[in-house]
């Protein structure tokens, strides 16, 4: 028969089956696509599910045990009494609590659990066992402990203390005892420590005073030394001395220059007129000769020569001369000698101040060195004025805690009438047990959950494997529903999946409607798996698959005999056989006889119509039954005969489906797999053994298979 396309086949249906979901389109596989691993509530709910019995078990045993324990284990009688004692004073208008509050924080600066440890030492409880031990010779420290219970109430400043003995006399006087030495022991006792403190503390007062002292003394020598009152003001000091002083060097140099500028002027003739324009006396003389030159010049155009009269004239001109050349030599030589005196002041001057900027720099030098010793010292008196304060502080803080203490503990209420009580509760002890039943039975199961080499979930499946994922069949309970429908209406399965499939109401198959909530989700997972299948080879049809497993067990006869109505159901023409001549299925989920079949065909000349199994109420189904067992499977399915039957049965119908063997540690799905279009491997969530899964995936690398996908069941 030539293959024809999934509508062609659809369009020419009969009314004998019906298709009942339109055109396969690309499906999701309904599950959830979270990555995370981590538990969730839904995985602790699966988890009580799976594991109820174990839980159950367990927690059974353990409460069995709680119970026996519980109600035949005999119980003690025993007495109980307690007292509370106030350790520390509250709110009062005394002046020593005022100085309590000042020198304290509101809260409570008593540290109660070492209190309450102090108050259980054998220095405490000494007295108490002396007078105890007169009566009761048999008590001892440590019996008197396990018994006491010494407790702070809540946030308060109370404490309160029990016993708990099988004789009531006992308890009393343990007790009474017990109330006496503490309140000695807060008004004796803690104020001789208190009081040995400040004695410890006075005695090391004068030493830290003299220490004190002494560091100050220091301070005030090196300030005096030095005139170092801080290292800011020093520094700042000496930068404004430099600065003082470099001012003045630079006046100094200028003056120099001037004097030298003129010393050198006073050996040109232009500087020495210049000089001379302000000696007076030089001035007159020279105003002299200018009227004795003016005179001689106008009586000679008067007189002649020889004139008496011209001739003193001319004598006195020449008297003058020498004097006034003496008065010029003189002003010069004084000039000269007052700018070479000027001159050299200047420079002792300046030589006197270069030596004081040179010791001015050194001790700009000596600051920092200066400045680290002055902290030192402030650091080290520092340290002793701190010492000395929290000795101080110290001191008063005992004095306060002594006049504190004088007011004593206070009994608020003394030791009461002895109680009897039992040392445990069987209400109690049988609640408790039960809570603990169920956490063993809890913790069991997480136990085996987590040692567990199987996969528990489609999730866990799906993370973990190289192959798609097709879908999820749960067809435990439906599987068993369907068979016990078909026992009670005696129909062959076919008919009764059939009438699922396509909603009959009719009334052989009523009993039905009792499985229907099951079936519903089971149809659902096939026809999800048969749309997956389909879109595999989204261009051509699927023509033949194979359906195999990693080991027995794992419900691939199931998944193929239903996945065979399935496809029918939509229209196909389908051929399912049974190529499992190991141990075949097919035809106990079909109520068929296995006399002739498969191994019939590869080992005799029947024709195939003799092994042809076609049911009334699913025409377009065919099926091929295993046959006999042969004694060699594998030389059946690897024979000539084998590969053209497989042609002949591709030709001849729309999809083809065998049902193989498991294919972990056996060949028969590696010898037909190859002339089909696939292999379809069913795993079982929650049974197959996750290290097998994983050996079978790493065989299946190595094997010439095409692997279609996976499905899980559960």
């Amino acid at each position: 028969m030539n293959k024809q396309s999934y509508q062609t086949l659809n369009s020419e249906q009969n009314g004998n089956s019906k298709s009942f979901l339109p055109q396969p389109q690309p499906v999701a596989v309904p599950w959830g696509e979270e990555k995370d691993e981590s538990f969730s509530i839904r995985d602790w709910l699966s988890i009580v599910k799976r594991r109820s019995r174990v839980i159950a078990g367990v927690s059974i045993l353990v409460m069995t045990i709680v119970a026996v324990n519980v109600i035949f284990r005999k119980q003690p009688i025993e007495y109980e009494s307690n007292f509370f004692m106030l350790v520390e004073p509250v709110n009062d208008d005394s002046e020593a609590i005022n100085i309590v509050k000042e020198t304290n924080s509101s809260t409570s600066k008593l540290d109660y659990d070492s209190q309450i440890l102090v108050l259980k030492s054998p220095e405490v409880m000494r007295n108490t066992l002396q007078e105890l031990r007169t009566s009761y010779p048999d008590i001892t420290y440590p019996s008197l402990l396990e018994s006491l219970t010494i407790n702070r109430v809540e946030e308060t400043k109370i404490i309160e203390t029990r016993y708990r003995a099988n004789d009531p006399n006992e308890v009393r006087k343990v007790l009474e005892l017990i109330s006496q030495d503490y309140l000695e022991y807060s008004q004796e006792r803690r104020q001789t420590k208190l009081r040995q403190g400040i004695e410890f503390i006075d005695k090391q007062l004068p030493s830290i005073q003299e220490r004190v002292d002494q560091i100050q003394q220091e301070l005030q020598f090196f300030r005096q030394r030095y005139d170092f009152n801080s290292p800011e003001s020093k520094g700042t000091a000496l930068d404004a001395q430099a600065s003082t002083l470099a001012g003045t060097q630079q006046s100094i140099k200028l003056q120099l220059t001037q004097v030298r500028d003129q010393l050198n002027l006073l050996q040109t003739e232009k500087g020495k007129t210049t000089v001379l324009n302000n000696a007076s006396l030089y001035q007159q003389l020279v105003s002299q000769l200018t009227q004795l030159d003016t005179q001689i010049a106008t009586e000679s155009t008067l007189l002649e020569s020889n004139n008496p009269r011209l001739q003193t004239l001319k004598e006195k001109r020449s008297s003058l001369l020498p004097v006034l050349q003496q008065e010029e030599k003189r002003f010069l030589d004084v000039r000269a000698a007052e700018l070479r005196t000027q001159l050299q002041s200047l420079e002792l001057q300046s030589a006197e101040i270069a030596k004081i900027s040179q010791q001015l720099e050194q001790q700009r030098k000596q600051v920092p060195i200066l400045a680290r010793q002055y902290t030192e010292i402030q650091r080290k008196l520092q340290f002793a004025n701190d010492s000395l304060n929290r000795f101080l502080s110290t001191r008063e803080t005992l004095q306060i805690q002594i006049s504190q203490t004088e007011l004593g503990w206070q009994l608020i209420q003394p030791p009461s009438e002895p109680k009897l009580v039992n040392s445990s509760s069987r209400l109690r002890n049988l609640t408790i047990g039960l809570f603990a039943s169920i956490v063993a039975g809890l913790a069991v199961a997480l136990l085996l959950e987590k040692i567990s080499n199987t996969y528990n979930s489609v999730l866990k499946l799906k993370n973990n494997i190289n192959f798609p994922l097709l879908g999820n069949v749960p067809f435990d309970n439906e599987v068993k529903a369907l068979q016990a429908r078909t026992s009670k209406s005696k129909l062959a399965p076919f008919k009764v999946f059939n009438s699922l499939l396509e909603g009959s109401q009719d009334s052989d198959v009523a009993i039905t409607q009792e499985y229907s909530s099951y079936s519903t989700e089971f149809l659902d997972a096939l026809r999800f798996l048969y749309t997956n299948i389909q879109q595999i080879k989204p261009k051509s049809q699927l023509r033949s698959l194979v359906v195999s497993s990693v080991m027995a067990g794992d419900g691939k006869s199931i998944v193929a005999f239903y996945l065979a109505q399935t496809a029918t159901a939509m229209g196909l023409r389908v051929l399912l056989v049974d190529a499992n001549l190991r141990q075949p299925m097919i035809h106990n989920l079909a109520n068929l006889k296995n006399l002739w079949g498969l191994s019939s065909l590869l080992s005799t000349n029947l024709p195939v119509s003799e092994v042809l199994h076609k049911l009334p109420t699913m025409e377009q189904l065919s099926l091929i039954t295993a046959g006999p067992a042969p004694d060699d499977p594998i030389k059946l399915l690897a024979s000539e005969k084998m590969r053209q039957l497989m042609t002949d049965f591709e030709n001849n119908y729309d999809l083809v489906i065998y049902d193989a063997p498991h294919f972990f540690g056996l060949s028969d799905v590696s010898v037909i797999s190859p002339y089909t279009d696939g292999v379809l491997m069913v795993v079982r969530v929650g049974k197959t053994d996750a290290s097998e899964i994983e050996q079978a995936l790493d065989y299946l690398k190595i094997l010439p298979l095409n692997i279609l996908g996976v499905v899980s069941n559960s």
